[in-house]
Parts: structure tokens; sequence; C-alpha cells
């Protein structure tokens, strides 16, 4: 036991820690030492998984401890000192004769080392499903989505192959930005059902074997937050939780960096008389991450969910987090002025390995990022794997950008080429050293078959896109009404949209040239209500929807798709079944062909036992297919096609949007 304690407990400190503690103090170092020596099968035992500090330890952990020490311990008692102490002390009785042993656990006496958590990597086998609460499902009838309408669908989410469910923000919030201007970090809004319908999905999903992932927003919080309000008002500690700035000499803004959302990145306070800065809304204040108390007001709200049973998060635009010291302005690029000194900040990886150590290496959990403008070689930094990779996967933009220069709000035309070379570069370039997030829709984009497929053939198209990426390596994410074929929504005037994104893209334009370009770049598309039945409000609520209801609905909705056995969610159902069941999907290579072609995405996932063949085309022409050497479509199986009659022979001609699935064993 004593070699196998970290190496602060050992010598002479460890007989004055056990002693400070132990309930009888005729048990001593050397006594335990001896009980554990190589001759009695002491060597080579798995530490305890650690509790977090302030909570309980189960009792299973501390029986399993013991009895890997002493085997013939398994009907003795065990007491424990109420949870929040600083150690534990368990007594083992056994045959008239005592042995005490302390658990040492909590961060005050291990001098900055810690027994950590075993990382299992179990989201390599999952599929996410993205809930954007508020237009999910209305459970209380009041028209917003919220928790109790998760409740009622979590058997459709299982029935769909669904492992894990990722919420966009839940926490109570102004409504700024749809939720990610957050007011209160350790709460569920009112409206959404708080902690208790929150509690009541926690349970429904572990109880399907579900997971549940939490988005943290921590590069800025709600101006209504009691910290920047207390902050503006220069009430210590919280003067500096925010980046404040003076106006320069000649009343001119502190640098000239741009806001992502409205105008440049700075706002005036008449209380502090002071600018703060806001990357995105003006109320979103950007957190000043260089302050230490920031930091570990980030620990705590990472620690308050996971001791609640959260199984990760996803961390918005956390790449961001870091601004270059002294803020300078930026006089090289023409847009986004600023992003070059706060994208991959100077002590990101610093604060990144920070959180990990201090919170989330003592749970099995998961990470994933949202970062803009990554490469590959630059997300590696962050995931690649290694006992202290800081995020598991990485949000990247550049699957998003097919069809636009950077964002949805720089539109062009769709390109297969940019899109195959974003989804190769991502499959090579990560192959054995990190693993991929896969995704074509979010909350913060257009509808994908409105994009990359067509509404005209939208069965086909839905289908051949969940193809072209669910066979892909990594963990794929699936978006609400992603699974049904929704499509994008076209209002007749600007003024219908809500989002704020939206609402400040050119308002000096003509409402005609306005509304053609949200009408194809509007996140407002993927946020209307889910559509779950050709009734009233598509079945979202009983009440008066928050926002509008495509009007599609009475076509494309959950009802008449579960209905349909050939519809574009009894598709996702099998094709995200047939992932599940191929090892070849988990672990094989990724090999690229027809690398020039404008209509055709084909690749090959290959192990020594399978070898797989994806075709997808993105075009209604016919082409002419030809199998690759060494492929041949005679000796595969074809396994998955979205046309009902596929046919046979050497080669094929595609058909609008068609895909298709071969195995070879």
């Amino acid at each position: 036991l004593h070699d196998a304690l970290p190496i602060s407990f050992q010598g002479s400190c460890l007989r004055s820690r056990l002693r400070g503690c132990c309930k009888s103090e005729t048990t001593s170092p050397s006594r335990l030492r001896r009980a554990t020596s190589p001759a009695r099968g002491g060597v080579g035992f798995p530490l305890p998984q650690a509790s977090p500090a302030g909570a309980d330890l189960r009792p299973a952990d501390i029986r399993d401890f013991i009895v890997w020490f002493f085997p013939r311990s398994r009907k003795c008692q065990f007491w424990t000192k109420g949870p929040g102490k600083i150690c534990s002390g368990f007594q083992l009785a056994k045959s008239g004769w005592y042995v005490t042993i302390i658990l040492l656990l909590w961060k005050p006496m291990m001098d900055g080392e810690k027994w950590t958590m075993e990382h299992t990597r179990w989201f390599k086998d999952k599929v996410f499903y993205q809930i954007w609460p508020r237009s999910f499902r209305d459970g209380n009838g009041d028209g917003i989505g919220d928790l109790w309408g998760v409740l009622e669908k979590l058997d459709y989410l299982q029935e769909l192959g669904i492992d894990g469910v990722w919420f966009s923000p839940l926490y109570p919030s102004p409504g700024a930005d749809c939720g990610y201007d957050i007011s209160d970090y350790m709460d569920i809004a009112p409206e959404y059902g708080g902690m208790e319908a929150f509690r009541a999905v926690l349970d429904g999903l572990h109880q399907r074997g579900m997971k549940l992932i939490m988005d943290l927003v921590v590069n800025h919080t709600s101006d209504e937050h009691e910290w920047f309000q207390k902050s503006r008002r220069r009430i210590e500690p919280y003067t500096d939780y925010y980046i404040w700035r003076p106006a320069k000499k000649n009343g001119k803004l502190p640098n000239n960096w741009d806001s992502h959302f409205e105008g440049k990145a700075w706002q005036w306070d008449d209380l502090r008389q002071e600018y703060y800065l806001h990357l995105f809304a003006v109320k979103q204040p950007d957190l000043n991450m260089d302050n230490p108390l920031v930091r570990t007001e980030v620990k705590k709200i990472l620690k308050f969910w996971l001791d609640l049973g959260v199984d990760g998060f996803r961390e918005d635009v956390i790449t961001f987090i870091s601004k270059k010291e002294g803020l300078p302005d930026d006089h090289l690029f023409p847009v986004f002025k600023g992003i070059r000194f706060y994208n991959h900040g100077p002590h990101i990886h610093e604060y990144l390995q920070e959180f990990r150590r201090d919170v989330l290496a003592n749970y099995d959990c998961m990470t994933i990022a949202e970062a803009p403008l990554v490469t590959p070689q630059r997300a590696l930094d962050y995931i690649a794997e290694s006992d202290t990779n800081e995020i598991d996967m990485m949000i990247q933009f550049q699957c998003m950008c097919a069809d636009c220069f950077f964002t949805d709000y720089m539109p062009r035309k769709f390109s297969l080429n940019r899109l195959r070379r974003a989804f190769s570069s991502w499959q090579t370039e990560l192959d054995g050293h990190g693993w991929n997030a896969l995704y074509l829709e979010n909350h913060d984009h257009p509808r994908v078959i409105s994009r990359y497929g067509s509404e005209q053939y939208r069965v086909e198209s839905g289908k051949m896109l969940a193809v072209s990426y669910l066979f892909l390596k990594g963990t794929p994410f699936v978006y609400q009404g992603q699974e049904i074929g929704m499509t994008n929504w076209y209002p007749d005037k600007t003024s219908l949209y809500e989002d704020v994104q939206t609402r400040n893209q050119h308002p000096d334009w003509p409402e005609e040239k306005r509304l053609a370009l949200y009408h194809r770049a509007s996140r407002d598309s993927a946020r209307t209500p889910v559509q779950w039945t050709g009734g009233e409000n598509a079945g979202f609520t009983t009440g008066t929807p928050w926002f509008y209801v495509n009007e599609n609905y009475p076509e494309i909705n959950v009802e008449q798709a579960l209905a349909d056995p050939d519809s574009i969610l009894n598709f996702y159902k099998k094709a995200i079944a047939l992932r599940k069941r191929l090892p070849v999907v988990r672990d094989g290579s990724y090999q690229v062909y027809e690398r020039n072609s404008d209509a055709l995405y084909v690749y090959a996932r290959e192990t020594k036992e399978q070898k797989l063949l994806v075709v997808c085309s993105f075009t209604d022409r016919p082409v002419r297919f030809c199998p690759p050497y060494p492929f041949s479509l005679d000796d595969m199986k074809l396994l998955l096609c979205n046309y009902p009659d596929a046919g046979s022979g050497a080669s094929f001609v595609t058909r609008p949007y068609e895909a298709r699935v071969y195995l070879y064993e």
C-alpha cells in the first residue's frame, strides 16, 4: 500500500498523516506495508478511483478496494465518516484482529498529487443527438420546449439508436443569444422545468444506458449575471472578472477588434465608466480568464454538474478564452479583426490543462470543444490522445464551409471538392492520433438538405447525406429534426427572424436582398420547432409556439416518417444500427477515391477482417460508377442503399443523390 501511494504520502510524512486521522494509532504504516507485501499478494492492485471533494465514496468502492488486499474479508463491515471530511477511515474486522485502512482522497492532503479516474474513452462507441431545448418538445403547453417534453421522447431517441444527448444551454438566461448568455451556471431555467425536470431526464437517460452532455459557455456570460453586475460596481473580488478598459486618450475604443455579432467588440458602461469586451453580443461580456478567481469559478461549475451525474461537456468557443496581453490592434485582417489575438491564445493550453488536472481528470467524462478556424494539425495540440490531452474531440467548421467563405453569411456555390477535402483531411490526419467529431447539422447552421442536398430530392439527398458521414471514423452527432429531413424556413420578411446574429447581418441592405441571404444562411432555420405530427403546431405544443413552425410540417414530421418504411427516419435507424454492428467503422483506415469528381464522394474503410466501400452521389444527374481497384462489386455485399432496387453488376449508373454501402469480408 505504501509503495502504491503517491510519493507525497511516502517516507516520514506517511506515519504522521496516518496518525493524524486514523481511528486506531496502533495500526502503523509498517504493519500496512507488511500486510500488502508482494508475498501477501499486494503488488499491482488498482488504485481506488478518487471521489471528488465533498462527495460520498460508494460503499461498493470501499468493499472492492479492501477485498483486493484481504480476499477473506468479504463479510466484514465498514464504517465511514460523513461526506466532506478531509479523509475517511474504514475499519476491517477479521478473526479477532483489526486493520485500519486509511484512504486519503482529497486535495488538501495531496500536496498537488491526485489519484485520477481512468479515462475509458467510452464516447468512441456512441452516437449523440443534439437537443436545442427551446424548440424540441413542449411538455407543459406554454409554447416553449422543455425538459418534460424531452422526457416524453427518450424512448424515441433510444429507438433511433442514440446513445447520448448533448443539450444546448439549459441554464437561466435573459435570452439575448437564445441561452448562450448565461446568468446562473448552477441551475436549470424555470421555463425548461428547473432542476426537478433535469434530474428526471438525467435519470431517464442513465436508466436507458444513455449519456448526458451539457453545454459549457465560459468565454462569456450574460451582462445580467451577478458577477458582471458586481464587476461594473467594482465590488471585490469581482472587479476583474471581466475585461475592462478605459477609452483611449483621443476618446476612441480600446482597440479595433470586431464582434462576431454586433459591430465592434467594445461596449461603454456608464456605471463603471469603462468599456468591456464582448466578442459576441453586447449582452455577452467576455470573462477575464487570466484572473485565477475566474478559473476557480469555472472549476466549480464543472464539478457541480459532474457530481450531479452529467457525463461531459461541449465547450462553446473554448479556444477564445485566452486573449493576447495588451489586446493589440489588428491591422492584418479586413474582417473578424482581433481573432488572431484570441483564437488559440497565449495561455489556452495552460488553462485547459488546469481544468483537466483539477477537475476533469477525476471523472470518466467526455469533453468536446467548439473551435472556429481550426485545422487538423492545430486540433491535435488539444486532442492528441494521451494521459494529459486537454479535450477529447473538436467541432471543426471546415465541413460547414463547402458553400461559404468562413461563415454562412458569405455564401458561394456548393463544392463537393471542398467538402471531400474537409472530410478527408480530418480523417487522415487524426488517424491514430486523435478522435473525430462527425456532424452535418447543429444549432449554428442552416439545414443541410437545403445546403448540400436538394429540397426537390429531399428524401433521397437526406439519406445520402446520412451515409456520407455516418460511416466515417469518429463519433457522430445528429441534430434534432435532421433525422426526418427538416429543411430551411422561408418567411416573407426579415422582421420575423429572431436570432441576434441574423438580425445584425447587413442591416443597410435592401429588404429583398437581406431576405434572400437570411433564407440561405440564418441559424433560425435550424431553430424552428421540431415537427412531430401533421396536426396543429406540428405537435410541438398545445399552446402558442414561441417561434414559427415551418410551413412544410404537414408533409415532413415524425409521425409520418415512422409510418413510412422508406422514410429518412427509418433509414437513419438502419444506418446507425449498421455502423454499430461493423467493427471496421470504428477501427478501420480511411481511403478516399474519385478525388476530382464534382459528383461522387467515394471512400473505403478497411481492417484486416473487413472492407467497406461507400458511394455517395451529390448530384441529380446520372454518373457511371466503376469501383476502384482492388474492389469488385460482384465480390461485395450491398448492405445499404437509398433506393429499393439497387440491381447488380460490375458497375452502375447513379440515380439522383444515390448512396450505397458495400461490405467485403
